[in-house]
């Protein structure tokens, strides 16, 4: 057994500085020291997968990123971990406990994921090992992980079993924020824009200086069609995960962060608005273009019709919010988004379709994700 400052001081030294996750009471220890600790970051996340991708736009952000989580919540991670940070190479160190291990007294729902973890982390192209339980094998094993994704550009785990880590006191003081009430509606009721109209009013308004992150399906593919730029992520699966990713950039650097979302997504992931709100990154600017239908996938409905994303972000804890149905309204909410202290909501109804014969980016997601990081270094 090791104290959790034992592999908190071995990581930080090895530049790991930025945790997320959610808890699992194996990992308790661990989060509450760097919850404590002044010299680390985390952010409490709403499911393992907002999580993963919250870590990713960390890493963009120049970060060294920890996950942290129990093996039941790797169902909730799958979707990112192989389509986002596989395409994009992106790498993170996790910790996944070890619940159900076979021979153990534990719950029912643990058994089979107990049975399964490391042949599933295996299986999606992770590679594990135990974590480490006493002092001396801490720094070999986080050597082994830094090689691993030093080469590979990959997430690595670590397999936490029950007791590996002595108990820690938990100094944290709640979050009880007022809802702001800052709501502006420029909705008229007329003809909708189109999303590629849209995305050249979002252009047209956003800083030179900003960066977008553009969520899977067709959002990313008429913005690279409208401009492809080195300040441009367009996420190529992970579902519902812009915001979060757009949160993570946002929370470590000055530079604008515009993520740009849709309804299908919001709605998949509607947990990471209240993270978001927790966070409150005051350069986020969160434009949610709703055309209330999967446009990618034929055209299906979703239910974002009865939905008003922008009071559900004030409700969340967002600095702001403003809603628009025509591009005058889009770009005044727009301007009054940049020119004050976010994070902000813009809901924008659009009408459903794209272009015709609409292409899709010719740079390779791990291309795209290096020179993104680039320029929010430059």
């Amino acid at each position: 057994m090791i104290k959790a400052d034992d592999f908190l001081d071995s990581a930080a030294s090895s530049g790991f500085d930025f945790y997320t996750g959610v808890p699992c009471s194996f990992l308790t220890p661990v989060i509450n020291r760097v919850i404590t600790r002044n010299d680390l970051a985390y952010v409490p996340a709403a499911s393992e997968g907002e999580a993963t991708a919250v870590a990713a736009g960390a890493w963009l952000a120049g970060r060294k990123t920890v996950v942290i989580c129990q093996n039941s919540g790797l169902g909730n991670a799958i979707n990112p971990l192989t389509s986002l940070n596989h395409p994009f190479k992106i790498p993170t160190l996790m910790i996944v406990t070890w619940r159900g291990e076979p021979g153990l007294n534990d719950e029912p729902q643990h058994v089979l994921m107990g049975q399964i973890t490391d042949v599933l982390l295996n299986d999606i192209g992770i590679p594990n090992e135990p974590f480490p339980s006493e002092v001396d094998e801490i720094a070999p094993a986080l050597q082994r992980a830094c090689d691993q994704m030093d080469e590979s550009d990959l997430p690595y785990a670590f397999i936490m079993a029950k007791g590996s880590v002595a108990s820690e006191g938990l100094e944290e003081t709640p979050s009880l924020a007022t809802p702001s009430d800052e709501h502006r509606d420029f909705t008229t009721g007329g003809d909708r824009p189109t999303r590629y109209a849209t995305l050249e009013t979002l252009l047209a308004v956003t800083p030179d200086a900003a960066g977008i992150v553009a969520t899977t399906g067709k959002s990313g593919r008429e913005l690279f069609t409208i401009a492809d730029r080195e300040q441009h992520i367009y996420q190529v699966g992970s579902m519902g995960g812009a915001s979060a990713m757009g949160l993570g950039v946002a929370l470590n650097t000055d530079r604008p962060i515009v993520v740009v979302d849709g309804d299908g997504a919001a709605l998949m992931k509607m947990g990471n608005m209240a993270t978001i709100g927790a966070q409150a990154p005051k350069n986020l600017v969160h434009v949610l273009i709703d055309n209330g239908v999967h446009d990618s996938t034929g055209g299906q409905a979703t239910v974002s019709g009865g939905v008003d994303f922008a009071r559900i972000a004030l409700a969340c804890g967002y600095a702001g919010a403003a809603a628009a149905d025509d591009l005058n309204g889009f770009s005044r909410a727009l301007d009054a988004a940049f020119s004050s202290v976010g994070p902000h909501m813009v809901h924008v109804r659009i009408q459903p379709g794209s272009l015709e014969k609409l292409g899709r980016p010719t740079v390779s997601p791990d291309s795209v994700a290096r020179r993104f990081k680039a320029f929010l270094a430059s």
